[in-house]
């Protein structure tokens, strides 16, 4: 061990002649020299919008140091096990102790920049709950190296990443990607933990990540293009386990948002996407709802039974302008002091999904009806619109009503309240199934609104709806034409045998 020790310092600390900094190789004195082995959940844009959140902090977990490897070794996929998942990523190695560093004097104390490899085995990830000790803690499961380049000769912002899958590139990525810069990363950990020399960070991985089997090779490389220093390519061969799990622990199983995290995306797992509002909603289906009259929608929804889809009892901004989109939605709760502490301040869930909705989304608040204390103002309102919302709906009151009427965005509200939140609401979550104005709202609903209703539309039978409306309303519009002619209501509305047969020749000679 005197030996290895000996072997680690000469890799952190060896420089080439005339003071020239040098890549080092990885050898097992480095691997051993390891002590901990932390990891960055999301850090890459990329990879977050592929996992559909951004984070506003980075958050962590830890991988055992006995899950190091060198390039060249095998890492086996366990026995009865489907989902082995590569992540290249950029792994940094503590040059220097590092407790409590200030942003600016953080890079300082990383001393080299390699390559790793964060394998995990899907299979396990349920049993773990949240901590990845055994979906990515197995033997092998974090290759690294093969060569270590000095920090200081390069600019973090200046990497790159990239892993190719027998041959293949797979992922391809800069530093400018990142949503939490190096110097972040290792202050915000050594707020908590000294961070002592030969500790590895491992940064996150970028879009592209997907799953591995038996007989594959995935290579990943950092380089710095600038200075032509590389990492070299780290090479893991993908091999078969033969030893079975024990049933005195938890044994592999896999759910569908399993193997869909695994593979990327739902087209590459294989997996059947659900129709929801942002995939049934498409340019040909709303520019048809668009186009016709919201009572005209409303009944038919009633005539497949849907009576309770409409949020009843609000105002419009906007007067008659009508709105079309999918619901986001934010629910509160009745204030209550203690919950109000926790829950209110700072970057809330009000704030949050504000900072997140975009075109073609609505925002929907359930205020349970409550009038007496507002749920947004002009300020959050005009964020909404910036980021190019299409509406904001709640069924509780609107702080700085005049200046929320003036913005292009329609909001759609229960009257003016000038308090703040915290006399009758905490916001409390995002994004799941909501009840506004007196009917259900799950997100990704469709809704439609106008100063004539506000609609909410399953999405699976959006398309169907819009075909039948558009129809709806030519009969509606050949109809009132004839009244408007002076022809009796009785057989026309609705039309006979006889009518029909004319309306049939009215469209036929093109509906003018």
């Amino acid at each position: 061990m005197a030996q290895e020790a000996s072997q680690t310092q000469q890799v952190q600390t060896q420089q080439a002649p005339q003071g020239e900094l040098q890549v080092r190789p990885v050898d097992q004195a480095v691997l051993d020299g390891v002590g901990k082995v932390l990891a960055v959940h999301l850090s890459y844009r990329s990879r977050a919008e592929q996992r559909g959140r951004v984070p506003a902090n980075p958050s962590y977990f830890m991988k055992a140091a006995s899950s190091l490897s060198l390039s060249g070794t095998p890492v086996e996929r366990p026995a009865g096990t489907e989902l082995l998942a590569f992540e290249g990523e950029i792994a940094l190695v503590i040059g220097t102790a590092a407790r409590r560093v200030s942003l600016e004097d953080a890079w300082d104390h990383v001393g080299w920049v390699t390559a790793s490899n964060d394998l995990g085995v899907y299979d396990m990830k349920y049993a773990d709950k949240g901590s990845n000790i055994r979906s990515k803690s197995g033997d092998g499961f974090t290759p690294f190296g093969p060569g270590l380049i000095p920090a200081s000769a390069v600019d973090p912002q200046g990497l790159r990443v990239r892993t190719w899958v027998n041959g293949e590139l797979a992922q391809d990525d800069t530093t400018n990607d990142l949503l939490f810069p190096f110097a972040q990363i290792v202050a915000d950990l050594s707020q908590l933990m000294t961070l002592h020399p030969g500790d590895v960070i491992l940064t996150g991985t970028p879009a592209g990540s997907s799953v591995v089997v038996p007989g594959d090779t995935v290579e990943v490389e950092v380089d710095f293009p600038s200075a032509g220093l590389t990492s070299g390519r780290l090479s893991t061969p993908v091999v078969q386990g033969t030893e079975s799990f024990s049933d005195f622990g938890n044994l592999p199983r896999i759910t569908e948002a399993d193997r869909i995290d695994a593979f990327g995306s739902e087209e590459a797992a294989g997996v059947v996407p659900p129709i929801t509002g942002k995939s049934a909603l498409t340019a040909d289906v709303k520019a048809k709802l668009l186009s016709v009259a919201t009572a005209t929608i409303s009944g038919a929804l009633r005539k497949r039974g849907l009576n309770n889809v409409s949020i009843d009892g609000l105002q419009a901004t906007k007067g008659t302008q009508k709105v079309i989109g999918t619901a986001r939605t934010l629910r509160y709760v009745p204030n209550r002091e203690d919950l109000f502490a926790s829950h209110g301040g700072g970057y809330n869930a009000q704030k949050r999904i504000i900072d997140t909705v975009g075109p073609g989304e609505i925002l929907v608040m359930e205020a349970r009806g409550e009038k007496g204390s507002a749920t947004l103002g002009d300020i959050l309102a005009l964020r909404a619109q910036v980021r190019g919302a299409e509406a904001i709906i709640t069924d509780g009151g609107v702080r700085d009503l005049s200046a929320v009427t003036e913005l292009d965005i329609p909001t759609f509200h229960n009257g003016a309240h000038p308090a703040v939140l915290g006399r009758k609401h905490v916001p409390w979550d995002t994004d799941v199934t909501i009840g506004c104005g007196g009917t259900t709202i799950q997100p990704g609903d469709v809704i439609v609104a106008d100063a004539d209703g506000i609609l909410v539309i399953p999405p699976a039978i959006v398309a169907e709806v819009a075909d039948e409306v558009v129809e709806q309303e030519r009969q509606d519009t050949f109809v009132f034409r004839m009244v408007q002619e002076g022809h009796k209501v009785d057989g026309l509305f609705p039309m006979n045998a006889e009518w029909k047969a004319r309306y049939n020749e009215w469209v036929a000679g093109g509906a003018k």
